[in-house]
């Protein structure tokens, strides 16, 4: 059994949910040094650098806790996996979906601190981690990887100055709705190679993004298997009436999408800038890999089915 971490460096998005990130890592801070131990607080002005300081101070410390949302998740996940530093998860953005996999509470920052503190008590859960090579990339990612319609929404939204916040991304979505063609696709498994034509591909290490779409509803955090889901070419019409019922998971029941598991995935396709847990990677091809066990994470104790 591990010893019981002492000191802990605590990574805040101070700009996560509109500002309120920052209010949440101030009481998480206080609420750890009440509870005796250790913290270290790392707030910086822009995300590189708050990278950069999270991976110098992270070897003296035993935990890393991460205020904010998928990116800061994506952050700690990059700088803990592979290591025995355990991370824990505040959630406090617009997505949140690590945590909603994990069972962390959502839009409710003090039942997470609570779960947190409990937490910290018993021995971290055990979860795999995707890991991306390629044009020059090397990064974890613990969610989903994708590198389709979805992932053309967000290279449109991140490029856009205008409007603010989530309606920045629907607005790219109408967009790029207005020119939805299918893209063709290589994608290499561990027993197949896939050649289609496809609107979608996600390489999913847990059930949702975006805020809870349900794209891969039977992932499994710890199962040592990516679910790849391929979703083929749909017209706008079709697209607008199978899109409400990834917020169910029931979308998976319609032929035209397929869901496969590999350890190994390569996606190769023209023009695509990839994404993981919803932040910007590299344009395809890239190769991916899930490592069983790669990332420990303070969690709600699983209840049993």
């Amino acid at each position: 059994m591990s010893k019981k971490p002492q000191r802990i460096a605590v990574a805040i998005n101070p700009r996560a949910s509109f500002g309120r990130g920052a209010d949440v890592g101030d009481v998480v801070v206080q609420t750890l040094r009440g509870a005796g131990y250790e913290v270290t607080t790392l707030v910086e002005p822009d995300g590189e650098s708050l990278w950069e300081s999270t991976r110098a101070v992270i070897g003296k410390h035993d935990a890393l806790v991460v205020v904010g949302g998928d990116g800061m998740a994506h952050l700690g996940a990059n700088v803990v996996a592979g290591t025995r530093i355990p991370l824990g998860i505040v959630p406090t953005g617009t997505g949140n979906d690590l945590a909603r996999g994990l069972g962390i509470a959502i839009s409710n920052a003090e039942a997470a601190m609570n779960q947190l503190l409990e937490s910290l008590e018993r021995e971290p859960r055990v979860i795999d981690a995707g890991r991306i090579r390629g044009d020059g990339a090397d990064r974890w990612f613990a969610c989903i990887f994708s590198a389709g319609f979805d992932a053309i929404v967000n290279e449109r939204a991140n490029q856009m100055r205008w409007p603010k916040g989530r309606q920045r991304y629907n607005l790219a979505l109408l967009r790029e709705l207005a020119a939805l063609t299918p893209i063709h696709y290589r994608i290499e498994l561990d027993d197949e190679t896939i050649e289609t034509r496809a609107m979608l591909v996600a390489v999913a290490n847990n059930t949702s993004f975006g805020g809870g779409m349900l794209v891969t509803p039977d992932a499994l955090l710890d199962d040592g298997l990516f679910d790849v889901l391929i979703v083929q070419p749909l017209s706008r019409i079709a697209f607008l009436r199978i899109f409400p019922r990834v917020f169910k998971g029931t979308h998976v029941s319609d032929p035209r999408v397929r869901i496969v598991r590999s350890r190994r995935v390569t996606v190769h396709a023209d023009t695509v800038v990839a994404y993981a847990d919803g932040e910007r990677i590299a344009p395809l091809p890239l190769e991916l890999e899930i490592v069983s066990g790669a990332l420990r994470v303070f969690a709600p104790e699983q209840r049993a089915d």
